[in-house]
């Protein structure tokens, strides 16, 4: 046989990039639909996808490639069903080599709707809060396990144990598989969105500035919230996360500078994405166009005023701590809280900052490294320069980015032999 060409190769690797991005979701919805087991149907869309690397090189890439995975994915099914009863299997290459048919090109394909239902079993009220955001992005997206280990910071196989428990309570529980009905969906569109969140790797703006980097996690989060938004143009909340994160990576780029941690107040707003923080403007409209505003929506806001910085050459201070007031109300958090008081802080207001660090409780502060940073900073800022020296001490004990951890370092003010070593 003659050996294709790359450039062959390369195109169905482009076809099989596009399909997994636009059908893996909603193929493992639709046998999820047919099947009632999560686990099965995850497992069957991932091996046809493996599958078809080879069965397209050798082809071409398929008439309908959404047919040809839709029933490969569906035989792959039924022979494992028929494999864990002891009956006969569908070998696989009958399986990777079997025509498809014009009445299995015209039949109901997967849609946008078993994407959505999907995402509402992954954040069911009965499932660990902790594990809707990993499930979210294994059923739905097809990351693997480990590299959701890597970003929720668990060893890989823990990791798989817990995913495969949870699929396994799915398929026992019987937890059906549709949308809620309309007065439970306001409760149930909000933990789809924190597992958005929660994938995406932030929680408030220090968090956003002082944390790890995993873009292609971060890209997949991404993804899932423009999937939301897709299918619930009109939820305010769905366009307010869509905003936040669409703001938040706009910046990403100046974060860095090499290996040296650049925090958002001194970044160059000219490596700053336009692109994408008009697209979280645009985004941050509708939303205030569509209905009340929310949690979401407000932390949308307040990331958009800092962004406006490339604009304006500076940030209006008292609009973020405007904002903050609200988010408080409407969704009080640690991170908000947190947040809050360092506006407080730019705007001189350091008592009313340590009023509020001073009310968190101290198990959820003791080891919440951007808790610490603000402290450092509202200390400093009321003069108090060894309190501010301890919380800095611990902020950096908390720190696990290098980089992040040499910022802090090289700024901080302390003396001693209990000053920690750099990170090697």
């Amino acid at each position: 046989m003659v050996p294709r060409h790359d450039a062959v190769d390369e195109a169905v690797d482009e076809a099989l990039a596009e399909a997994h991005r636009e059908l893996f979701g909603r193929l493992v919805g639709w046998l999820f639909r047919r099947e009632g087991d999560l686990q099965a149907a995850e497992d069957a869309v991932a091996s046809v996808f493996a599958q078809a690397v080879t069965a397209w090189r050798q082809a071409g890439v398929p008439r309908s490639p959404e047919a040809w995975l839709r029933v490969a994915a569906r035989n792959a099914a039924i022979s494992a069903a028929r494999r864990r009863t002891r009956d006969v299997t569908v070998a696989p290459e009958e399986m990777t080599d079997m025509a498809v048919t014009d009445d299995e090109i015209a039949e109901p394909p997967p849609t946008a709707d078993d994407v959505l239902t999907l995402l509402f079993v992954c954040a069911h009220p009965a499932i660990d809060e902790r594990l809707h955001a990993p499930l979210m992005l294994q059923a739905v997206l097809g990351v693997d396990a480990a590299r959701i280990a890597a970003v929720f910071l668990v060893p890989p196989a823990t990791m798989g144990q817990r995913l495969s428990r949870v699929k396994t309570k799915i398929r026992d529980a019987g937890i059906r598989y549709r949308v809620p009905s309309p007065g439970d969906l306001p409760a149930r569109v909000g933990a789809v969105l924190r597992a958005i969140y929660a994938a995406y790797g932030s929680s408030d703006a220090l968090i956003d500035d002082l944390g790890g980097d995993r873009p292609a996690l971060r890209a997949e989060a991404l993804r899932l919230a423009e999937v939301l938004a897709a299918l619930s143009p009109d939820d305010p909340e769905v366009r307010g996360l869509l905003a936040l994160l669409l703001h938040t990576e706009s910046r990403r780029p100046a974060r860095f500078a090499g290996s040296t941690f650049v925090p958002l107040a001194e970044q160059d707003t000219r490596l700053w994405s336009t692109e994408l923080r008009r697209r979280g403007d645009a985004e941050l409209r509708r939303a205030a166009a569509s209905g009340a505003l929310g949690r979401f929506q407000l932390e949308a806001a307040i990331s958009a005023v800092h962004s406006a910085r490339a604009e304006t050459g500076t940030t209006e201070w008292s609009a973020v701590v405007t904002l903050y007031r609200g988010l408080l109300q409407v969704a009080p958090s640690i991170g908000a809280t947190i947040g809050a008081a360092a506006a407080l802080v730019e705007v001189g207001d350091t008592d009313e900052a340590a009023g509020m660090l001073a009310g968190l409780p101290s198990s959820a502060i003791e080891s919440h490294q951007p808790y610490w940073v603000c402290l450092a900073r509202v200390e400093a800022a009321r003069g108090r320069a060894a309190e501010a020296d301890d919380a800095t001490r611990r902020a950096i004990g908390l720190t696990t980015d290098p980089r992040v951890r040499a910022y802090l370092l090289a700024r901080a003010p302390l003396t001693g032999p209990g000053r920690p070593a750099p990170a090697d």
